[in-house]
């Protein structure tokens, strides 16, 4: 456990200084400046799960598990496709709801498929940190479940700096909301980790499937310009409550499923 502590205070450290650096530098718009700040901090969480591996003797077999492919084509789709129909049916349940539907992206299928390719390589980043080395750590302690929802809220609270860099998509949104959006999607990321048997490269197909595709019904508050405010964005917690719904599932399931 204590690996694991320090894995996330020097996560922490080290990448705030960047993010909080962009803070301090930021305006209306991203320069390139800035964009280098918000790369450095989000590659760290990797860096410093190397690092600490190296010191265990165990840094390369990390880094192999990003080149695991071999799994059953089912999580491949699960991967690309969670977020997507989690959105499609949040766009549903508005219009059912509220008599209309909500406004939907305008990114094209095609530009939404090769960004997901594209990205995924970059998903290592982060990946090789929270999924590679801080999950199973959490795990054998307190469970696929329990780390899966601890892990979560640590992932969505690391990104609060990000929420007050000018010109990014999540300026001036809520905080809290975003919290509890990556906690529940933590978990079922953690439910692809573990049927695909710690393949980091699933988890980086389905976090960039993520970022990729979450703006086809987008959940931003327009006009929203503090972060510790909750959302009036409906479409936002309608994503929430649905994510939360499918977790329920998993943690259920996972509760039965030895770390």
């Amino acid at each position: 456990m204590k690996r694991v502590v320090q894995f996330f205070l020097f996560t922490f450290l080290v990448s705030w200084t960047f993010f909080f650096s962009a803070v301090a530098f930021s305006g209306p718009t991203i320069t390139p400046f800035i964009s280098v700040l918000v790369l450095l901090g989000t590659i760290t969480p990797s860096i410093v799960a190397l690092l600490l591996s190296a010191i265990e003797g165990g840094a390369g077999a990390l880094a192999s598990r990003i080149l695991e492919a071999n799994v059953a084509l089912r999580w491949y789709a699960f991967a690309i496709f969670y977020m997507l129909t989690v959105k499609l049916l949040v766009a549903l349940v508005y219009r059912a709801a509220m008599g209309t539907w909500p406004r939907f992206g305008t990114e094209s299928w095609l530009i939404i498929a090769i960004a997901i390719l594209f990205s995924t390589p970059v998903q290592a980043g982060e990946e090789l940190g929270w999924r590679g080395y801080a999950l199973p750590r959490l795990a054998a302690r307190i469970g696929y479940a329990g780390a899966s929802v601890l892990l979560g809220v640590i992932w969505g609270i690391w990104h609060m700096p990000l929420f007050f860099v000018g010109g990014t998509d999540k300026f001036g949104q809520s905080i809290t909301v975003f919290v509890l959006g990556t906690a529940a999607l933590s978990v079922a990321v953690t439910w692809l980790y573990v049927h695909v048997k710690g393949s980091l490269l699933l988890t980086m197909l389905m976090h960039s499937a993520v970022n990729q595709t979450v703006g086809i019904v987008p959940s931003a508050d327009e006009g929203a310009r503090n972060p510790y405010a909750l959302t009036n964005s409906v479409v936002a917690w309608l994503s929430v409550a649905l994510l939360w719904i499918c977790s329920a599932y998993f943690l259920i399931r996972m509760r039965k499923i030895p770390a």
